[in-house]
């Protein structure tokens, strides 16, 4: 405690200061200082939607005797958020939540780029107002029952909680939680990325559920019948192999994977570099992914049947089997 009080004291007297003069009383919990929501004097319900601004790339050491001035000179604020360490330094990041829309973009329009010092010019932009989240990496054991008693457990404001089987790490399942607001969902993705939820191993992740991965979520079905991703780990010979049903399966499963991890869509080569009296042929596969950093090489084996789909398909196939493996073990 006598360290963190030691660090950055100069500032933080200077806001113990600027909050007995001006009466402002800042609360801080879970990880953050928060000022109104509503603020003294504020009469009505609370601004609408498109009225928050996030606000990044602050000094550790500044505080809200100089942001919250600065960023009421444009609009009225209704909320300002700033996010703390356990030190008493700010996590470089915070949001102003305004009276109106019009105030938002005032806030945007003067201080996106704008140096708080300088050379240190802050990021300033809307708030996307997420309010869903996604976790991978759950125990296939995981009941739907058992998952919403502990998240009401450690988190607050949840309103739905939906669990998938994973089809790009398996054995394991991820779930979508839905909370009421944007805070809430902050403060529930904090605690569960900093706390011990006894429902996934070491490679359990919690992050903002992007809108494509919503998407897609709507159309997987429930549990496939079999597991088909192939988990060889040598393609030196031919063998029989099991294959997902079609081409197009794979790469599904393997671009939500990449849009997850915010990859784009991968790029294919194949060639044939063997052909065996039997009719086995071996392909080399490179794989690359805008956004990873580097291609991805293989071999496979593919033999010719009579289900309509080309070698070079089945290569391909083969390929994105083997980049879901690398993926789902490296990201």
């Amino acid at each position: 405690q006598t360290w963190t009080n030691g660090i950055n004291e100069a500032s933080k007297m200077a806001l113990l200061a600027w909050e007995r003069e001006t009466g402002i009383e800042l609360v801080q919990i879970n990880g953050q200082r928060r000022y109104g929501g509503p603020p003294p004097g504020w009469v009505g319900g609370p601004p609408p939607a498109g009225t928050e601004v996030y606000i990044a790339r602050l000094p550790q050491d500044i505080y809200e005797n100089t942001l919250i001035p600065l960023f009421e000179s444009v609009g009225k604020l209704y909320e300002f958020r700033l996010m703390m360490t356990f030190s008493g330094l700010n996590r470089g990041f915070a949001y102003a939540r305004y009276a109106s829309p019009q105030d938002a973009r005032n806030a945007i329009a003067t201080f996106h780029c704008f140096q708080v010092r300088e050379g240190c010019a802050i990021v300033v932009c809307r708030s996307t107002q997420k309010r869903e989240l996604i976790v991978n990496g759950l125990d296939v054991s995981v009941s739907q029952q058992e998952l919403e008693a502990m998240l009401q457990m450690v988190t607050e404001g949840i309103l739905s909680v939906t669990l998938h089987t994973s089809p790009c790490q398996r054995p394991t399942k991820l779930a979508v939680l839905k909370y009421r607001s944007h805070e809430a969902a902050a403060l529930a993705k904090k605690a569960l990325m900093e706390g011990n939820l006894r429902l996934g191993g070491a490679g359990m992740r919690v992050d903002w559920l992007d809108p494509q991965l919503k998407q897609k979520l709507r159309l997987w079905e429930e549990e496939p019948s079999s597991s088909w991703v192939h988990r060889s780990k040598s393609l030196a010979v031919p063998r029989p192999a099991a294959l997902p049903p079609s081409l197009q399966d794979v790469l599904e499963h393997l671009n939500i994977l990449c849009w997850r991890h915010r990859l784009r869509t991968p790029l294919f080569i194949t060639k044939c570099v063997q052909v065996n009296a039997d009719g086995w042929q071996r392909f080399w596969y490179r794989v690359v992914i805008p956004g990873y950093d580097v291609p991805i090489n293989g071999f496979t084996w593919v033999s010719q049947d009579r289900q309509g789909q080309s070698e070079h398909e089945k290569a391909k196939v083969a390929a994105a089997l083997h980049i879901l493996q690398v993926l789902g073990e490296s990201l």
